[in-house]
């Protein structure tokens, strides 16, 4: 076996290839496939073109180098376009919600009951309870609420 791929140089990239991808189903994080990739270009290439060892190498190494680069660049373009997550940012997510008082704020703070949380509000005025307002902004976990008009 050993021999029929050393006589067949392809066949030797290719399965190289398959076994970096395989592992790369490992759970590799993206390290491995690049290289199995590459593996695979230039055993499509040794297949067209017979190169000796050395160029094979060569090919292999370079080929990693461009596809991880290529990689690289193409996240970082797509990170720029993409909105900024507001995962595990509840009080930034509520920003823009309607909401009626449960309590009369005093001195510009009170509570309100928004799903299953109790949340810290401030208002520039005292406002009475049953008052509708919209939150405007978020302070560390306090919610900046004006008076809803309407």
């Amino acid at each position: 076996m050993l021999s029929d791929l050393l006589a067949n140089p392809w066949r030797l990239w290719l399965t190289l290839g398959g076994a970096l991808l395989a592992a790369e189903m490992l759970g590799a994080s993206g390290y491995l496939l690049w290289s199995g990739i590459a593996a695979i270009l230039v055993s499509l290439l040794v297949w067209l073109v017979p190169l000796p060892w050395e160029w094979q190498g060569l090919s292999f190494a370079l080929l990693t180098v461009l596809s991880a680069l290529w990689w690289y660049r193409w996240l970082k373009g797509r990170a720029g376009r993409q909105p900024q997550s507001m995962l595990n940012q509840r009080g930034s997510q509520l920003i823009g919600q309607q909401l009626t008082l449960d309590e009369t704020l005093v001195d510009g703070f009170g509570r309100v009951r928004i799903g299953d949380s109790d949340w810290r509000v401030q208002a520039a005025e005292n406002l009475p309870a049953g008052t509708p307002v919209t939150v405007v902004g978020v302070e560390g976990i306090t919610l900046q609420i004006i008076r809803r008009n309407g």
